[in-house]
């Protein structure tokens, strides 16, 4: 039988048109999708699509088909709709994802970034840095490991951060007793000395904070150091009468603030009475006396590990006031990291100090603690013979930011002055009006001097012998030697030989005090300055006849 055969008429030849239009459908859409289907779907989903779509064919081509049965007829039908519904489906969601590109691969998710951690400063000592000790009271020196006890005169910060304050306990010991030279011996005991003093080295091994909290540590002691040591403002500079300079008056409330500062540091130390003082005078012209360290004895002990307190946030305001211009007649403290001495430092020698205490002006953060001030030495002269001494001055005129900082965000041109200084008892040294620092000679030499001429002048007889021989000879023997040259004075019968002993020390008061070279302006590593910064222009040093002077 032809397969192109027109369909029977009647109701069976409607319903076999109908199902040969539905089909041509089909195959229409599925000819158009085949290739989108093909690469989408799955290989079981093509398979049941081919499936069907070859049991369409087989039903409408096979012979007679005019003749299946209605039931089949509907089935088939079904199985027809249901594709069409299938692939108008899978057209629309192709449709979609072709519209919109975004959704054709899944985003990669995004990890949570992570919130930026506030900078922070660490609040450490580091190695190097000094801290200044005060014994609390006289110490006798009997052997190596006597324990020693001390406490610190200055505040010790980190960055902004008070960590030590004054007055923190230390512990230390005497580590070695240097013996004394043959030389050193033979010249004492020409002076009736037999126990001439020996040279000592001590270290300080335990802080104890104010909560009794005790840290470990490990110093060595700065040469130079181990004197007792007053703190030296400069003079203030003269005012016209009936005139008030308000940019003076603040110089002179800071260096009276530091100079009560130091006094009140000092309070701590067993300060020896007159009569214990008289005492141990008297026991130091025997022949034959102990040795001491006197109290207030200031040490410099340089840590040889850092100490970390922890560390502290940068908050926005502090950075934005670091790098700000100090406030013109600021004054800082400072530690001297160049040791200068007017005998052996040149003109023009480069000197450095670094900020031991942050600067504030009001509540802002100025200059951090570790600052540097760079500088120089504008005027040195030696001590000379006739008892002319020392003088030096210095200026700084450069401030850096802290070793290791990144930035020059505190890197200025500054004029900043010496107007207080740390200097031994022993040296006399004073501050001018301009920070020129200059020894001087100690009052007593006058008093020495007229005691030692007059002690001549008794054994010479001057006066008559109202004394006596043997009162006259133990006078010149007591200006010669002390108390061996008393004895020798009354236990030789010689006025010649009184006389010379007499003559002898005479001569050598009036050498010492005033014929002798004078005293050098000595300040060791680590001494503690007050700078002032912009207080005032250096000024040109003066010219002088004295070729000594380096200018």
């Amino acid at each position: 039988m032809n397969r192109h055969t027109s369909p029977p008429a009647g109701p069976k030849g409607t319903e076999m048109n109908s199902a040969r239009r539905a089909q041509a459908a089909v195959q229409q859409n599925h000819q158009a999708l085949h290739p989108s289907l093909s690469a989408r779907f799955s290989r079981r989903s093509r398979e049941n699509l081919g499936r069907e779509e070859l049991a369409s064919r087989n039903a409408f081509r096979a012979p007679g088909l005019a003749h299946t049965s209605a039931a089949r007829t509907m089935m088939i039908s079904r199985r027809l709709v249901g594709t069409l519904f299938l692939s108008w489906a899978c057209a629309t969601c192709l449709q979609a994802q072709e519209s919109d590109p975004a959704l054709t691969r899944r985003p990669a998710s995004t990890p949570p970034t992570d919130t930026a951690k506030p900078a922070t400063i660490p609040l450490s000592v580091p190695a190097g840095a000094p801290l200044q000790l005060a014994l609390d009271e006289e110490v006798r020196i009997r052997k190596v490991g006597q324990p020693l006890h001390a406490h610190t005169v200055e505040p010790i910060y980190a960055f902004d951060k008070l960590v030590i304050p004054v007055g923190t306990a230390i512990t230390g010991e005497i580590t070695r007793i240097e013996p004394v030279s043959n030389g050193k011996r033979t010249l004492a005991a020409l002076d009736a000395d037999f126990t001439p003093a020996h040279a000592i080295d001590v270290t300080f091994t335990e802080l104890i904070l104010a909560d009794g909290k005790r840290i470990p540590i490990h110093t060595v002691v700065t040469p130079g150091s181990g004197q007792v040591i007053q703190f030296l403002t400069a003079a203030n500079e003269k005012e016209p009468k009936g005139v008030k300079d308000a940019a003076a008056e603040k110089a002179k409330e800071a260096k009276g603030e530091a100079k009560r500062e130091w006094d009140a540091a000092m309070q701590q130390v067993k300060q020896p009475g007159k009569f214990h003082k008289a005492e141990r005078y008297a026991v130091a012209q025997l022949p034959i006396h102990p040795q001491y360290i006197d109290a207030g004895t200031v040490y410099f002990a340089e840590l040889q590990e850092p100490l970390d307190f922890g560390a502290e946030p940068l908050t926005p305001e502090m950075a934005a006031s670091l790098g700000a211009a100090p406030p013109p007649g600021s004054f800082v403290r400072t530690l001297l990291r160049t040791p200068l001495n007017s005998a052996s430092t040149a003109k023009g020698a480069p000197v450095e100090a670094i900020l031991s205490q942050p600067l504030f002006d009001g509540t802002r953060l100025i200059l951090p603690q570790g600052c540097r001030l760079r500088g120089s030495v504008v005027q040195v002269r030696p001590a000379r013979y006739l008892s002319r001494n020392g003088q030096l001055r210095m200026v700084f005129h450069e401030l850096l930011p802290p070793e290791g900082a990144g930035g020059e965000i505190v890197a200025q041109k500054v004029e900043a002055n010496l107007e207080g200084v740390q200097a031994a008892a022993t040296d006399n040294v004073s501050l001018d009006a301009e920070g020129g620092a200059q020894a001087g000679s100690p009052k007593s030499r006058y008093l020495l001097t007229t005691i030692s001429i007059g002690l001549a002048a008794v054994s010479a007889g001057v006066g008559g012998d109202t004394l006596g021989d043997t009162t006259e000879r133990a006078a010149g023997g007591a200006g010669g030697f002390k108390l061996i040259g008393i004895a020798l004075g009354a236990g030789i019968h010689s006025q010649p030989f009184g006389m010379a002993m007499g003559a002898l020390g005479a001569a050598r008061s009036v050498y010492v005090h005033f014929i002798a070279r004078g005293r050098e302006v000595v300040f060791p590593k680590n001494t503690a300055m007050q700078i002032g910064i912009g207080t005032r222009q250096a000024a040109a040093p003066a010219a002088s006849g004295g070729g000594a002077i380096q200018q």
